[in-house]
């Protein structure tokens, strides 16, 4: 029942109307329904191969033997090998001074690169605005041309009490959070029903007051006399403004309108349970004492909290205005 828990800012017409109607119903369940070492040099230390220079002692080379000619046919002599003692005593090599070859480093293969990203899908009930004669206003400045054209389709004077910052934000979170179990009362951005939530009974006869659904009356007779096909024209006509606030509260590859359907088949889907309808209070906040009715929706238990009758009122016109809002498939956004 009650429940206990805002998002952010930034001429189409067919769509405030389903959004008023839901807002109606919002004020009517408000009432009682309460959240990232080198030195600089590029060649290392050079470690040569030392080999010992020796330093063979000045003493006179011995004379080489007489050698006698070669007799004939015999075979000349050939070159010395080293190292041979014919070739005389060992010389060590020259060292290494040289820089040595840098080592050849493996580059490491780069990742495989990320899948695309798929493209967001179709929308199932897309609204095609209208051209405009004049650009929207941004989203941050959206809150008074948007509540003069409600004022102007539903008459000042009917028009619920709402908030007047954030109000196209605001909506789009409610409307998102109908079909949910919990609906913040931080982003809905009606007034509460007048009055305190009224209840009869005690213990096991607690129930929903008789006089309760009185409370809701002016927002029903509201919601009937509200012109359909004027509030759909406007709801298009801010449609863009609809979706990129949808986009920026964390949808950015949804459709709005889809949403509002949801929450409209979500709202006409609400039991019609017959009073006395029991409640139990299990700490401050009402429950519903079925165990069906206390796992509904938020939406589905403010449709429940209203009364048969009202329901019925509210019902009729979301049914009309969802027929508006679903028949504009003339193109995709």
């Amino acid at each position: 029942m009650p429940t206990k828990d805002k998002p952010e800012k930034t001429r189409s017409r067919v769509i405030a109307g389903p959004i008023l109607v839901i807002l109606v119903i919002l004020l009517a369940a408000i009432g009682g329904y309460f959240l990232f070492a080198g030195d600089g040099k590029s060649v290392p230390e050079i470690i040569a191969r030392i080999v010992p220079t020796f330093s063979p002692s000045p003493t006179p080379s011995p004379e080489p033997p007489a050698t006698e000619p070669p007799a004939p046919g015999s075979p000349a002599p050939g070159p010395s090998v080293p190292g041979s003692p014919a070739s005389g005593p060992l010389v060590p090599e020259t060292p290494v001074t040289g820089p040595p070859t840098p080592e050849t480093l493996t580059p490491l293969p780069l990742p495989p690169p990320l899948p695309a990203e798929p493209p967001p899908p179709p929308a199932r009930y897309p609204i095609e605005p209208e051209p405009l004669d004049e650009p929207l206003p941004k989203l941050v400045d959206s809150d008074t041309p948007f509540s003069n054209a409600l004022g102007e389709a539903v008459g000042k004077k009917r028009l619920p009490p709402m908030l007047s910052e954030d109000l196209i934000y605001h909506l789009v979170a409610t409307i998102d959070n109908l079909p949910r179990k919990h609906l913040p009362a931080s982003i809905v951005p009606l007034k509460r029903a007048e009055n305190v939530f009224v209840v009869e009974g005690k213990d096991d006869t607690l129930a929903i007051g008789a006089r309760n659904a009185r409370r809701y009356a002016v927002y029903a007779a509201t919601a009937k006399a509200i012109d359909s096909a004027r509030l759909v024209e406007i709801y298009r006509h801010f449609y863009p403004l609809f979706q990129h606030a949808y986009q920026e509260i964390g949808y950015p590859n949804a459709h709005f309108n889809d949403r509002l359907v949801v929450a409209i088949d979500d709202l006409l889907a609400a039991p019609e349970p017959k009073p006395p309808v029991r409640l139990r209070q299990p700490r401050v906040l009402f429950e519903y004492a079925d165990p069906d009715l206390e796992r509904r929706s938020a939406g589905q238990k403010i449709m429940m909290r209203v009364g048969p009758e009202h329901a019925a009122v509210l019902k009729a016109k979301l049914a009309e205005i969802r027929g508006l809002v679903t028949s504009q498939v003339t193109g995709s956004r």
